[in-house]
């Protein structure tokens, strides 16, 4: 009896390092985002006014859901000079604020 060759473990293991680094950008991103708020003296729903958002996109960021959108993200990061850009897929790098 002979068994196929799969690759399978290898492409599990990159979607795991892949999902760490997203994880790690968005960890980063609430970070930035709550403590710069948090230096500004403002609440969360200042912040929701003063970027055009809602309070629970406010918290969603800050609590770092993964499904938040991106150009939202950055509508907020925008108040505090900053912004994400998307990297593509194979690239090690990430930015963050």
């Amino acid at each position: 009896m002979t068994t196929a060759f799969t690759d399978k473990p290898k492409r599990a293991a990159r979607r795991t390092i892949e999902e760490m680094k997203l994880t790690n950008a968005i960890d980063s991103t609430a970070i930035f985002i709550r403590e710069r708020r948090k230096k500004l003296g403002y609440t969360q729903e200042e912040l929701a006014n003063r970027t055009g958002t809602s309070l629970n996109f406010i918290k969603s960021i800050e609590l770092g859901k993964k499904s938040v959108r991106m150009d939202k993200v950055n509508q907020v990061l925008a108040l505090f000079g900053a912004h994400l850009e998307p990297t593509t897929q194979g690239n090690n790098e990430t930015s963050t604020p």
